[in-house]
């Protein structure tokens, strides 16, 4: 795939916290190695060692990172490596992020008395104790045809931090995106047929019994009110969109 046409900075995307409809989705997945990561192998490696002294549960898996993103007449597109988690790490933590965009797939779950239903990460996670829709990183598993698979990505996430299947829920035409810092979040809402009540209540018995130990908890959100919850700060314009009257 040529990079003719891909951008290497946000130039041309709405303001940031903007949320804007997306039309197409175009995420090519390369062979080889991310620049970045070529880069900043030494640098990440020494930030990882710092990391992992201060929370050991931390796990270096390799997540789908981009190195261009751009958006023309509301398609997204973009060229992507498969790139070790601690450089992506060292790349989040730069006060002036350059070399790589981190896009993040959202479902936003809705009960059927409206309100959103996110999950609280646990201490030992790389975002301890942060409320955002249940979701994670792209990686090797969501690769098809070499692109990343963004509709797949959401079901498996959802159905391992929740239980909850996509499937079971109507998908509202057409999906969303906001930025931040050159991260790019993509969502889609989901309405489910049960209520908050039920939804937290199965998720909470997923907890139970899951594999999974990076979620502690399950809220449901029914205001956009940013101080309601320690909110990621990704969903605080998913918030304002879906409960201040801009959809």
């Amino acid at each position: 795939m040529t990079t003719l046409g891909l951008q290497s900075d946000m130039a041309g995307w709405p303001p940031e916290s903007t949320v804007f409809p997306v039309s197409g989705i175009d995420l090519a997945v390369l062979p080889g190695e991310h620049p970045f990561h070529v880069q900043e192998s030494e640098a990440a490696r020494e930030n990882w060692a710092r990391e992992i002294a201060d929370n050991p549960a931390l796990f270096d898996g390799r997540m789908i990172f981009q190195r261009r993103l751009s958006l023309a007449d509301g398609h997204v597109r973009g060229e992507a490596y498969v790139t070790p988690f601690s450089t992506f790490l060292w790349w989040r933590k730069q006060s002036e992020r350059h070399g790589g965009f981190h896009l993040f797939a959202f479902p936003v779950a809705v009960s059927s008395d409206g309100a959103i239903i996110a999950i609280r990460m646990a201490p030992h996670t790389a975002n301890p104790g942060q409320i955002y829709c249940a979701a994670g990183s792209m990686d090797e598993n969501d690769i098809v045809d070499e692109h990343a698979d963004v509709a797949g990505n959401m079901r498996r996430e959802v159905l391992e931090e929740t239980g909850l299947d996509l499937n079971d829920a109507i998908a509202e035409p057409g999906y969303y995106a906001t930025h931040m810092k050159r991260s790019v979040t993509l969502f889609r809402v989901f309405r489910f047929p049960w209520t908050a009540e039920d939804m937290l209540r199965r998720i909470e018995a997923h907890i139970l019994v899951s594999e999974e130990d990076e979620v502690d908890g399950v809220v449901a959100i029914r205001s956009a009110d940013p101080a309601a919850h320690q909110y990621s700060v990704a969903m605080l314009p998913i918030l304002a969109w879906f409960f201040g009257g801009g959809r």
